[in-house]
């Protein structure tokens, strides 16, 4: 599987209630399609997978794969830092048509280099479908180091690595290292990150802008690092202050604010603080975003 472009990693809107709200989740996911998208990541972090159970989990993912229909990718996030939990969501994916699993490294637990390799192979060998790989140590407490990337690339499943570490020497370690694709994980390293051998994004911003952030992808692919960096620079500040608070409370924010659904996040999230709501809805303002 081929992973290239821009792969919004969709929030999962809820009602007043806390429930998933599906008619703002179909609307989401062909409004992406309608703006030329590649690809769409469901119940990854920024659609809230820790607080959402195995039911609405698996359920959020079939709907996704119905909705698009095949019209783009979709990439089921279903890792877990328990082996066994990711096992089961990636082989309900994997039926429920998905294209492709997202596997964050497992966190709170700490294993080792040796345990991570065993946790991926594990899910490798139960279900039979691509795996992307996502380091993001700032969330997982730990890294994949390199040499291990190295090993997980000797199993066919795994296809890539999502990058989330804000470090743009890591893409030419792993290019050195292997062969693997790459994908950023942080908006504002994606050109940077483009320019040395990662060859799209996976996108909080894409929520919100996903022409924009597919077009940047597109003419990064073809090198015409100019013109991406017009849009990099036009939209860099916007990709910060997206993360003003933990994602995805800003993004949500800015979703329900476009009419996607509401201000709702299961807890321990809440909603914004309203001097980040006032900084984000400046950067976005600035941007060109009508509020």
């Amino acid at each position: 599987m081929t992973i290239k472009g821009c792969y919004t990693a969709l929030i999962t809107p809820f009602d007043s209630e806390g429930n998933v709200d599906y008619e703002a989740f179909e609307r989401i996911i062909n409004d992406q399609i309608s703006a030329g998208i590649d690809g769409i990541v469901a119940v990854g972090t920024t659609g809230e997978s820790p607080t959402l159970g195995y039911a609405d989990h698996s359920d959020v993912i079939r709907f996704a794969v119905k909705t698009a229909a095949g019209r783009c990718k979709v990439v089921a996030g279903t890792g877990a830092n328990c082996t066994k939990e990711a096992i089961e969501l990636t082989k309900q994916a994997h039926k429920d048509g998905a294209d492709a699993s997202l596997q964050v490294t497992p966190y709170y637990n700490k294993p080792t280099q040796e345990g991570l390799y065993l946790h991926i192979k594990a899910i490798a060998d139960s279900a039979d479908m691509p795996i992307i790989l996502y380091n993001v140590p700032g969330r997982s407490a730990i890294s994949l180091d390199i040499d291990t990337i190295v090993r997980m690339n000797t199993i066919p499943q795994v296809v890539a690595v999502k990058e989330a570490g804000g470090c743009v020497d890591r893409i030419s370690q792993i290019k050195q290292a292997c062969d693997i694709q790459i994908v950023s994980g942080d908006d504002s390293l994606t050109l940077p990150m483009m320019s040395v051998g990662a060859s799209g994004v996976i996108s909080v911003l894409s929520n919100i802008l996903p022409a924009e952030m597919t077009e940047l992808c597109r003419l990064a692919n073809a090198g015409q690092f100019s013109q991406a960096l017009e849009i990099h620079q036009k939209y860099y500040k916007l990709m910060n202050d997206m993360f003003i608070e933990s994602n995805p409370i800003p993004v949500k924010t800015m979703m329900a604010t476009l009419g996607y659904g509401t201000e709702t996040f299961r807890l321990p999230l809440c909603p914004i603080t309203e001097g980040a709501r006032e900084v984000l809805y400046a950067s976005a303002q600035n941007a060109g975003i009508k509020i």
